[in-house]
């Protein structure tokens, strides 16, 4: 990891610390700084066991230190949430890049319940997010998680439900990644057998069932349960769509931004390259052709700039048959900009009531926002490969010129004459 990400890294470390040590209410006895250094030093395992490249462990590792600091506004749920707002904020005054950043929170996001990480640095810090389940630390881990989400809840928690919801959370746990499966799997099944010689009896299992809710944080499904597999499968949809589209609109901006770059710095050079021409143009004739190499050079990577850039709107209205045959993408604007509020309101509403219309939506939208990308970093390439050419052209013709100029320049004399 280069320096500036160690600086940046141990900076993180600090203000965790700092969060942990002053804002998290002492109440939270598990969710706490030694929980979340746990996590830091499993996740630095694992990237050492899988070799991540700098990016990808600096990745993993900031998210590892924030995964939890959500605690801090009091509150278990959606404190993921609060997390990602409070890395976001932190790795922004730091000037960290929006995509760096993006990648930092879809992993902390990851680690909801019921988790949902698709990309490897997303799967290593859930594992080592639930890393103590194969520890032999996990009962008395497991006594203080139970001691916080007393505290939370306001009530007591029986040992029986509480053993029955770790039985049946452990039963559907699974690691993600090879090592979880290989190294740690083994080891929390160990811990699953020495709670289930303690499994309560069928009286204990004829209690109200919706209690198992409020005292979990999340109860997997059993292997059965279609419904919630299903539930769980969509989840990871959401996920795929939430982070692909994410992914897509940073790279827009990125886009963008290079386009604002060179259409700057073209603007500049012709706006320079004519005054000062125009000005001497008597003087040093024989530098219009470099000159002229020049001007079109800018010209040329200007005007491919701008067309990366260029907005394309379509229509903005959409027929009813659109909808019907479920043709019509709703989720950009330049299809409805048009339409009457009413209009594209029933268009939504029948678009949501229809589960694979609004997914198929959702994919052409990614789709399209694909190729529109496609065309602007074709626009941006030919820009830049015609600026950076053009630019060493110029330099030449104006060196060639100036050496021709130079050589061609009569000898000067001494201004004294000899007389015979």
């Amino acid at each position: 990891m280069n320096e500036s990400n160690e600086q940046l890294l141990s900076a993180a470390r600090n203000y965790v610390t700092d969060i942990y040590t002053h804002q998290l209410k002492q109440e939270f006895v598990f969710h706490n700084l030694e929980h979340t250094e746990d996590v830091v030093e499993a996740c630095s395992y694992m990237a050492d066991y899988y070799k991540l490249n700098d990016d990808d462990r600096f990745v993993l590792m900031i998210a590892a230190w924030f995964h939890d600091t959500g605690y801090s506004k009091g509150e278990a749920p959606g404190h993921e949430d609060e997390s990602i707002k409070i890395a976001s904020q932190f790795l922004e005054q730091h000037a960290v890049e929006p995509m760096v950043i993006q990648r930092i929170s879809s992993a902390i996001q990851a680690t909801r319940m019921p988790q949902s990480p698709i990309s490897q640095v997303e799967k290593i810090l859930c594992d080592g997010d639930l890393y103590h389940l194969a520890t032999e630390d996990f009962k008395p881990r497991n006594q203080l998680l139970k001691q916080e989400r007393e505290f939370l809840l306001g009530q007591k928690i029986s040992k029986k439900d509480w053993r029955k919801n770790n039985i049946n959370f452990l039963e559907n746990h699974k690691y993600f990644t090879e090592y979880g499966q290989e190294f740690l799997e083994p080891k929390k099944i160990e811990n699953l057998n020495l709670l289930q010689k303690k499994k309560p009896g069928k009286v204990e299992e004829q209690e109200d069932v919706h209690a198992e809710e409020n005292v979990f944080p999340y109860v997997p499904s059993k292997p059965g349960d279609e419904k919630a597999q299903m539930k769980e499968t969509e989840r990871g949809v959401q996920t795929v769509f939430r982070t692909t589209s994410n992914n897509h609109m940073e790279l827009s901006s990125m886009a963008d931004n290079k386009s604002h770059i060179m259409i700057s710095v073209n603007s500049i050079i012709i706006s320079v390259t004519l005054s000062v021409l125009v000005a001497r143009i008597s003087n040093y004739p024989e530098f219009i052709a470099p000159a002229g190499i020049l001007l079109l050079t800018c010209l040329a990577s200007l005007t491919f700039a701008i067309l990366a850039t260029r907005p394309s709107v379509s229509s903005g209205k959409f027929t009813e048959d659109d909808i019907r045959s479920k043709k019509a993408n709703l989720l950009f604007f330049g299809n409805f900009h048009k339409m009457q509020l009413l209009d594209y309101q029933w268009g939504m509403n029948q678009m949501i009531k229809d589960r694979e219309y609004l997914y198929n939506t959702m994919m052409m939208d990614i789709y399209y926002l694909g190729v529109v990308l496609a065309k602007k970093y074709r626009y941006l390439r030919i820009a830049y490969t015609i600026f950076m050419w053009g630019l060493i052209l110029s330099v030449i013709a104006f060196g060639l010129v100036a050496l021709y100029a130079t050589a061609s320049a009569p000898a000067p004399t001494s201004g004294k004459v000899i007389d015979y």
